[in-house]
């Protein structure tokens, strides 16, 4: 190519075939169009870009018989590729032998025995996570390669790349660490982050968990400020952002995107484009998360000594928790709900459908108790809702409108279906609270649902209808599904730990036959108990202390021990785990 210094080499086991040229930005599109045409061999379609085509014609096989035919590609100056190409023709190696050797080097993802059932699913979406890869996306001046939530997207997506990332984290720390370098911006950079698509700040919880697996003072130091202006952004304290302009201090993003919290077709955001309110009309969610990520921002600013940004996170939690307590929470419905404001942005009611039901009897109406700002009262009702199979729960998880709202439908994309990616984030608010066996329960119904659907059709789906349990959607889909990996891992590959948003932890160390576990724990919430997940070796059974004083535990599976630590008596403390 004219404009590249590096040359490509191409190598094929057929004599019969040809060479093809495709010109053009879209080739899934025309290629696919163009499938009958055997005669021509260049194609032309909108935009620019270029494809070589090596079209191997015909392969003959005889009736239940099998072939492999492998293809290599290369890259380098044009005397590497042409000394790489003879040395695969020469080589003494078959390329069986190559791809075996390439393969050795896969993931494992081998957990305890009774993770065995899940191990094919799991790998399935493993795979497919490291395959959801475009090249190039041009982004910043510059063009990079970026894991998509699948190929049919080849563009950025900021809320799906965070469990991009947090699905990488289980299998490899370093491209964790790239997906979420790719997302973020220098201290005072033009951008405060990368956005497209959906402005959940999901960057700051695959931070968390990168700190909690790797432990590492480096990433805390490079990312803390990047993330920091990122939350000041979302937060509406930074440079042009329009999130806080009501005055009730309750936080929208529809300047930057019709979608609040992933979910397209949510009842009440449904209901405010349809009508235009986009102006007036605030969620819950984007309150809700900003006040988390200020709780997670606190706990680094804490650790790495920022006392003044400790300061302005205790207001941003202070702030927008008030606004959703003074003006979202419902108390007749038993959820949070959109508010509505007047056109000087002054609050003025909950939003109802028909005015009557709260339009918000949705995942975004109980989203505080993901934040960790709920009451007693609060927190006991949108639990009984998550629980409740006339509501929020069923055979197949949590499900984003509740089924006893006159606005549920049982065939849309959101409304009346299964996402693994809302479950993640409840799933951790229920370690925050000590409710471990229900954490347990949306885990492993997620990881069934997953399994039998993979088994079926062999396919990574989006999402998963209540009615049926089947999957729907793309089906090479990574990103929002990746939590079924993170579930695996926690529950069913030792050397994992897992705690709720609140906790920080320091020091964590297995020893190499996961026999041994210690762990220094910092409770920042204000719960009375708080369940922490530990993934031991199975083979054996375990004592646990706390503080130095005998504690107990259940095992969820064998070797995943569940711990209930009395967060209210001691706020910080030593966690070991040793053989009984």
């Amino acid at each position: 190519y004219d404009d590249l210094d590096l040359f490509y080499g191409l190598s094929w086991p057929d004599d019969i075939f040809q060479i093809r040229e495709w010109y053009g930005r879209d080739l899934s599109d025309y290629f696919k169009q163009m499938v009958n045409e055997h005669v021509q061999t260049k194609f032309y379609g909108e935009g620019k870009g270029h494809y070589t085509n090596v079209f191997l014609r015909p392969i003959v096989m005889q009736p239940k018989t099998s072939k492999i035919l492998y293809a290599t590609i290369c890259c380098g100056t044009k005397e590497e590729v042409e000394e790489s190409l003879n040395k695969l023709n020469k080589s003494a190696f078959t390329f069986d032998d190559i791809y075996l050797k390439a393969k050795s080097k896969v993931a494992k993802m081998d957990g305890n025995a009774e993770g065995e059932m899940y191990k094919f699913s799991i790998e399935r979406m493993n795979a497919t996570l490291n395959c959801n890869v475009v090249y190039p996306v041009y982004t910043q001046k510059q063009y990079i390669r970026h894991s998509a939530p699948g190929r049919w997207w080849d563009c950025l997506y900021t809320w799906d790349s965070g469990f991009i990332g947090m699905g990488y984290l289980q299998t490899s720390t370093q491209k964790a660490i790239e997906n979420l370098n790719a997302y973020v911006q220098e201290p005072g950079a033009q951008s405060a982050f990368i956005h497209h698509g959906t402005p959940v700040p999901t960057q700051h919880y695959l931070f968390t968990e990168l700190w909690n697996k790797t432990q590492s003072n480096e990433l805390l130091e490079y990312f803390y400020p990047r993330l920091k202006q990122y939350h000041e952004f979302m937060a509406g304290r930074l440079g042009s952002s329009s999130t806080k302009v009501l005055k009730s201090n309750l936080l929208k993003t529809w300047d930057y995107f019709y979608n609040s919290g992933g979910w397209d077709d949510l009842s009440p955001q449904k209901y405010i484009h349809d009508n235009n309110l986009e102006e007036t009309v605030a969620p819950v969610v984007t309150s809700s998360h900003v006040i988390r990520t200020a709780k997670m921002l606190k706990m680094v600013a804490n650790k790495l000594g920022k006392t003044e940004d400790i300061k302005e996170y205790d207001e941003d939690i202070l702030t927008f928790s008030n606004a959703l307590q003074k003006y979202s929470w419902d108390n007749e419905s038993g959820y949070f709900g959109y508010v509505v404001h007047d056109t000087n942005g002054n609050p003025e009611k909950i939003l109802r459908y028909n005015s009557k039901e709260n339009y918000d009897m949705t995942f975004d109406g109980a989203y505080p108790i993901v934040a960790g700002i709920c009451n007693l009262n609060q927190k006991e009702r949108i639990l009984s809702y998550l629980k409740s199979e006339k509501h929020l729960w069923s055979n197949t998880g949590l499900t984003a409108v509740d089924q006893s709202a006159p606005y549920y439908n049982i065939d849309g994309y959101w409304n009346g279906t299964v996402w693994m990616s809302h479950q993640w984030f409840f799933w951790k608010a229920m370690l925050d609270i000590g409710e471990s066996e229900f954490a347990f329960k949306i885990a492993k119904t997620a990881l069934d649902v997953w399994k039998n659907e993979v088994e079926t059709s062999y396919n990574c789906m989006e999402h998963f209808l209540v009615e049926t349990s089947r999957g729907a959607g793309w089906h090479e889909f990574g990103a929002l599904s990746s939590p079924v990996v993170i579930w695996y891992s926690a529950y069913f590959m030792p050397g994992n730990f897992t705690t709720g948003f609140d906790i920080w932890s320091e020091n964590k160390k297995f020893n190499e036959d996961y026999t041994s576990f210690s762990v220094e724990l910092k409770s920042y919430g204000q719960n009375e108990k708080s369940s922490i997940i530990v993934c031991m070796n199975p083979e054996y059974s375990y004592d646990v202390k706390w503080n130095g004083e005998n504690i107990e535990h259940k095992s969820l599976t064998k070797g995943t021990l569940s711990i209930e630590l009395d967060m209210q008596k001691n706020k910080v403390g030593n966690l070991i785990v040793n053989l009984k």
